[in-house]
């Protein structure tokens, strides 16, 4: 009987694919999990100078694996995804399409879904018209915002802005901090910052404007999906949004805490659990128009904790949707992966 085969691919240059093997990568754990299934599984390298080689490879392929952040030392996903959906209407399987990450994986969907429990007080700028008509004013009414690029990767386009000064009614000076690794806060004048943002407002971009959440020191729970199931989660006390300490950005004392990985019965998380897989998906999937069949095969949703409830107990705000490329994953991912992967096989008939 023919072996299934899937391509894992990630990006790359011409010697790293000349070079890649299953057991060099940092994923050999999930190509030892499709081989244990009996997957052939092979790398596939990818960069955009050789997107014909790689697509190529993956038209003689029954699956896809994809592993690839949507900005990349100034490179975009836009070559890259019209390959993979010219791959797809192909035959060979894509997880995830494309298409799919356009409704995931973008910080719109904050936005699309911010009715749901995990929703914020969140608002939506496409135009510098909206933005510089309407953000002013929240922030002054509204306290410290966190306005978010709609695709975007390593806190890149990620701010926190809080007013420190204003005459006459209206903000005149912000205080900034970059998401990325390293910032440090800046005051500037709101005009001057919003001119800045607007670079985000492409043909198909917005911002996304969500309040800052206080209890960010304690940490970031990222939930982990094997399609519509929770697989694990990881806690982590990040320093993104946080000023670093007097020490400077570079310093021990700002760096971010390892993620603690913790399989998808941990006790603490039982709670989340039970909203992500009965609640919330679900109810993401029916406003986004994503059925089953469709979803990542692995995906993660990250939550800050909000306010606590009168009872005391903890509630969560989704922050943000990661689709293009997971990774580190917990150590029951894997196999759920390859599992997963197996059965979309079988559902397209690729075998």
């Amino acid at each position: 009987m023919q072996r299934h085969r899937i391509a894992v691919v990630w990006r790359g240059d011409r010697e790293t694919r000349r070079t890649a093997t299953a057991q060099n990568t940092r994923y050999h754990r999930v190509f030892e999990a499709l081989e244990a299934l009996g997957i052939r599984a092979e790398p596939a390298v990818y960069a955009d100078d050789i997107a014909d080689e790689v697509r190529a490879q993956l038209l003689a392929v029954d699956g896809v694996l994809v592993w690839v952040d949507p900005i990349h030392e100034g490179q975009t996903r836009s070559v890259f995804d019209a390959m993979l959906r010219d791959v797809a209407s192909r035959g060979p399987w894509v997880s995830a399409h494309p298409d799919v990450i356009l409704k995931m994986g973008v910080k719109e969907v904050l936005y699309r879904t911010k009715h749901l429990g995990w929703g914020t007080d969140t608002h939506l700028y496409r135009t510098a018209a909206a933005f510089r008509d309407a953000f002013p004013a929240r922030l002054r009414s509204s306290g410290p915002r966190v306005l978010k690029q709609n695709r975007g990767n390593a806190g890149q386009g990620v701010w926190k802005v809080e007013l420190v000064f204003e005459a006459a009614g209206v903000a005149n000076v912000v205080r900034v901090l970059h998401a990325r690794r390293g910032s440090v806060p800046e005051e500037l004048g709101l005009g001057e910052f919003m001119t800045r943002c607007e670079a985000y407002l492409t043909p198909d971009g917005c911002i996304v404007d969500q309040p800052f959440q206080s209890r960010l020191p304690e940490g970031m729970i990222r939930c982990y999906m094997g399609a519509d199931k929770v697989v694990g989660f990881g806690h982590q006390f990040i320093k993104a949004l946080i000023p670093p300490p007097p020490e400077g950005p570079d310093s021990p004392m700002a760096q971010p805490g390892p993620r603690i990985m913790h399989g998808a019965e941990a006790a603490p998380f039982q709670a989340l659990r039970a909203k992500m897989e009965a609640e919330w998906t679900p109810q993401m999937m029916d406003v986004l128009g994503i059925d089953t069949a469709s979803l990542p095969i692995i995906w993660d949703a990250d939550f800050l904790y909000g306010p606590r409830a009168a009872s005391g107990e903890d509630t969560y705000v989704l922050c943000e949707i990661n689709v293009s490329s997971v990774f580190a994953i917990p150590d029951q991912a894997p196999a759920t992966i390859a599992r997963l992967a197996m059965s979309r096989l079988h559902d397209v008939g690729r075998g």
